[in-house]
């Protein structure tokens, strides 16, 4: 056995551990995509969505003395002819909802 390839061969091993842990163990924000797109799966469950957007970019929040990194977006729904917009505030670290709002309710034509 070559000893040069085993000392590498380790060695590679070794920090190729180490950046995998580091990775792992790093706060990774969820994408904005995906939260929405969970978003509107839970919404969905209630009846048809008309539109949706997210602000891109988390930002800071804090809810009852705990300080968050949020994404802040909204879901339009029609229900029964009338026209029902929600407001929502989800983390950006696991996309899970902390807040959701009724904004209006608007009688489509």
């Amino acid at each position: 056995m070559n000893w040069k390839s085993f000392i590498l061969g380790a060695a590679v091993g070794i920090i190729g551990g180490y950046a995998a842990h580091e990775v792992i163990t790093q706060k990774i924000k969820v994408s904005p995509e995906k939260v929405l797109e969970q978003v509107k799966k839970q919404f969905k469950q209630n009846g048809p969505i008309s539109g949706s957007w997210i602000h891109m970019e988390a930002e800071p929040y804090e809810k009852y003395q705990i300080h968050y990194k949020v994404y802040k977006g909204g879901i339009s729904k029609n229900n029964n002819g009338s026209s029902e917009q929600y407001e929502f505030i989800a983390d950006a670290q696991t996309g899970t909802l902390i807040d959701i709002c009724r904004l209006s309710n608007e009688i489509v034509s």
